[in-house]
């Protein structure tokens, strides 16, 4: 009753996580055990100044991958078995709710009448998409990748909780075991 209890739990937690993992896919016939080494490709982008600020996550993002693949035993080396990628994209996105019957106006004596569902918006917010890919460095072929979203946050905390969660959340699908 007890570990029913707490799956229940658990699984409630994980619905109310504030991200999201949108993808995991890995080549197949890759054997992942005869890496050793990573290390993270130059991050450019079309703004630079974009990811010079503060407060873009972007070495928050490279701290938790290192960490996740240390964890998973590769070392960091200048001249790596896979490279590291790491994309990041924030778009702004409009939160709406659905209005109700209850919401409706009461009309009397109106014969063409008709009340429908709409949406309505509430807020603005911007969303972050974390993209990393996993190079096999001699190939030059991707071998693995993860994408995450979340809402952002000016909180500086909760923007490095988030990352390290949805880093390690999406790490769970890496075909290595820590």
């Amino acid at each position: 009753m007890k570990t029913l209890f707490f799956l229940l739990l658990l699984t409630a937690t994980a619905a109310c996580s504030p991200v999201r993992v949108e993808s995991t896919s890995q080549t197949p016939g890759v054997d992942f055990s005869a890496y050793k080494t990573y290390n993270f490709l130059d991050v450019t982008a079309r703004n630079e100044d974009a990811f010079t600020a503060g407060g873009t996550g972007v070495e928050q993002l490279k701290q938790a991958v290192a960490r996740e693949l240390e964890r998973r035993g590769y070392q960091r080396a200048d001249a790596p078995d896979l490279w590291v990628n790491i994309g990041v994209v924030s778009r702004q996105k409009v939160q709406t709710r659905e209005t109700n019957i209850q919401e409706a106006p009461i009309y009397i004596g109106q014969r063409r009448y008709k009340w429908q569902r709409e949406q309505v918006p509430v807020r603005t917010y911007a969303e972050g998409t974390a993209t990393v890919d996993i190079v096999d460095a001699a190939r030059q072929e991707r071998v693995w990748q993860g994408v995450a979203a979340s809402a952002l946050t000016d909180d500086p905390e909760k923007l490095a909780a988030r990352i390290n969660e949805g880093v390690a959340t999406m790490f769970e699908q890496y075909p290595v075991r820590p």
